[in-house]
């Protein structure tokens, strides 16, 4: 069993049921690119709760605990105001909730980059609070003595460069990266430095697709997409945004359900019952014997 503790599953909707699989681990995740080719990509999506968890596992290689969940859980205004606690608690949740896919925590914003030491303290925190496989943080050449210090005491690394959100002041929004040759050969050079430094994975966003093709070609590790290209060894999107959660997306966001119309529908016919008091009806109320 791969969960952190056994847990009766027949008492609560919320506890995991086993299922008789194997969790993938990083190792296995690095060797599905092999001379420079994935056959299968990997497939990636974010996960918050040990019921999306639960309910996306089986389909995916990888569930990410995005710091993405400032915006789609707590309604913040950007990733910046995430605190680690936040992605602890988080982060925990999805490992319970899961059993196969490698269970993948970002490092929140202010708490690796101000040296490698501090990063270790945060990630080892997240690493031993969670039951996590790796952490993810932002940053290429910058942060790849910090990668290679993470790497050296046991801590596996996701990289990741192109647009990178935590550093939005810096770049002045979110539009895609690349357009100019300096930004051009930065990004390449930070997969470059990412890999040197020991990350198993790269994500790649927003970033022109040329550039995504030519950093993934490159590259002996996997990179995964997100606003990127089909020719990356794998993908990566915020589930809120793929299930139609929200008005509005990226437009490198495809829809793939209209959750959000669902959800609606069941509360507006939910809220009409109620006042009409045909709920609860016969069948959800006790009666005497």
């Amino acid at each position: 069993m791969s969960t952190t503790f056994q847990l009766d599953t027949a008492t609560s909707r919320a506890n995991p049921t086993p299922q008789p699989m194997k969790r993938l681990t990083v190792p296995a995740i690095k060797r599905r690119k092999f001379e420079g080719k994935t056959e299968q990509p990997l497939v990636m999506l974010t996960a918050y709760t040990a019921r999306q968890a639960q309910l996306l596992d089986t389909h995916c290689d990888l569930l990410l605990v995005g710091d993405s969940l400032g915006q789609v859980i707590y309604g913040l205004p950007s990733s910046l105001q995430v605190t680690l606690d936040m992605m602890c608690a988080h982060g925990a949740a999805v490992v319970r909730g899961s059993y196969h896919s490698v269970v993948v925590v970002d490092m929140p914003f202010g708490a690796y980059e101000a040296s490698p030491q501090q990063a270790f303290a945060a990630a080892s925190r997240i690493m031993s609070e969670t039951g996590c496989a790796a952490v993810k943080l932002e940053g290429g050449v910058a942060m790849a003595e910090t990668i290679a210090f993470l790497v050296a005491r046991g801590i596996p690394v996701m990289a990741h460069v192109g647009l990178t959100p935590q550093a939005v002041n810096v770049l002045g929004g979110y539009n895609a990266r690349g357009r100019s040759q300096q930004e051009h050969e930065k990004i390449i050079a930070d997969g470059q430095a990412v890999e040197a430094a020991g990350a198993f994975a790269v994500v790649i966003e927003g970033v022109i697709e040329p550039i995504a093709i030519a950093l993934t070609q490159s590259l002996e590790i996997p990179t995964i997409g997100i606003g990127a290209s089909a020719q990356c060894d794998g993908q990566v999107l915020v589930t809120e945004d793929m299930l139609g959660m929200f008005d509005r997306v990226p437009r490198f966001v495809k829809r793939y359900e209209e959750i959000a119309q669902v959800i609606g529908k069941a509360a507006e016919a939910y809220a009409e019952e109620v006042r009409a008091r045909t709920f609860p009806g016969i069948e959800q109320t006790y009666q005497p014997k």
